[in-house]
């Protein structure tokens, strides 16, 4: 099987995709495809390649989430872009629909989250035993009939985390009936797509910024 990818970037070191919602980046126990081994099949094919092709996991977004996924294609590139994501030298931005009206229209949100067993993450407005420290910023784009647009910069890395924080503050995402929304999206989707990411190239250390599009449908509401 190989998908129909949209590549939003590729050189001789890194390459982009637009991960569809409801693809896996990294497979499971499931067995189900997931945009990793898609993306090699289709560089084993595009460039004739015998054997197995290296592609080093960067980073992951939620299944039910779609937009920008890095992968590298040498080890020398994943480790330098690696070391990028864990001193937060990356930044990632990502938009939403959110239920309701978020205020301040821009901001910072802080809390401090924990993985449950039950793949959902609790919130918490104060530190807390096993919780970590999850910050975000917000700012508004555009004001629905019932929702918002927002435009969301991850300053940390947590599970869920800018579902569980905007759950936590009154506005969950539309679709995410994991975090309370009382909307239901097609085919399990929810109302979020990784906009962009920026980094420096690996090997030249030229500033980089790979942009996806928004979901067919986007933004799933009437903009009444």
């Amino acid at each position: 099987m190989i998908l129909n990818l949209k590549i939003l970037f590729i050189d001789n070191h890194l390459i982009a995709v637009h991960k569809p919602a409801g693809l896996l980046v990294q497979g499971d126990s499931s067995g189900e495809p997931s945009l990793l081994d898609l993306t090699k099949e289709w560089l084993k094919n595009k460039f004739n390649k015998p054997g197995n092709v290296y592609l080093g996991l960067l980073h992951r977004i939620d299944r039910p989430v779609s937009g920008v996924v890095l992968f590298a294609r040498t080890s020398k590139a994943a480790s330098r872009i690696s070391h990028q994501f864990r001193e937060r030298e990356v930044r990632k931005i990502y938009r939403a629909v959110a239920q309701g009206k978020l205020l301040p229209e821009s901001g910072k949100l802080e809390h401090y989250l924990k993985k449950e067993r039950s793949l959902k993450a609790t919130v918490f407005p104060k530190p807390a035993p096993h919780a970590q420290r999850a910050e975000l910023s917000y700012r508004t784009l555009q004001i629905l009939d019932k929702a918002c647009i927002l435009e969301i910069e991850l300053m940390t890395g947590r599970f869920h985390q800018i579902r569980a924080q905007l759950a936590f503050s009154g506005c969950p995402i539309l679709g995410d009936l994991k975090y309370r929304s009382t909307v239901k999206l097609r085919d399990n989707r929810i109302a979020l797509f990784a906009r962009s990411l920026e980094f420096a190239h690996p090997v030249s250390g030229e500033p980089m910024c790979i942009v996806a599009d928004p979901p067919r449908g986007w933004p799933f509401i009437d903009k009444k």
